[in-house]
């Protein structure tokens, strides 16, 4: 299964992207070694990042947004946790 993840920074969310991107990445790089990391980077309006996972369950979805350290350190205002279908590319699954 696909998942959205949005999440939306704070008002000083550029700021605290800058001291917790490192363990952002640290914890994104064993789901994208996995292969399970479709597509993720921030919004270059400064608006937050989109990260599009795959995950058995949405339960186990939001876990992993719940976790990330732009969620625990307060880079994220708030985020969302959406199932998701992608058309476009055709996936090769």
């Amino acid at each position: 299964m696909i998942f959205a993840i949005i999440g939306y920074d704070g008002p000083d969310g550029q700021a605290k992207r800058k001291l917790h991107r490192q363990a952002h990445l640290n914890r994104m790089d064993p789901l994208n070694k996995a292969g399970k990391v479709i597509l993720a980077g921030p919004l270059t309006d400064g608006a937050g990042s989109l990260i599009v996972i795959e995950a058995g369950s949405l339960e186990e979805a939001k876990a992993f947004a719940a976790g990330d350290p732009y969620v625990t350190q307060g880079v994220f205002a708030r985020y969302e946790v959406h199932p998701f279908m992608q058309v476009y590319p055709t996936p090769a699954r």
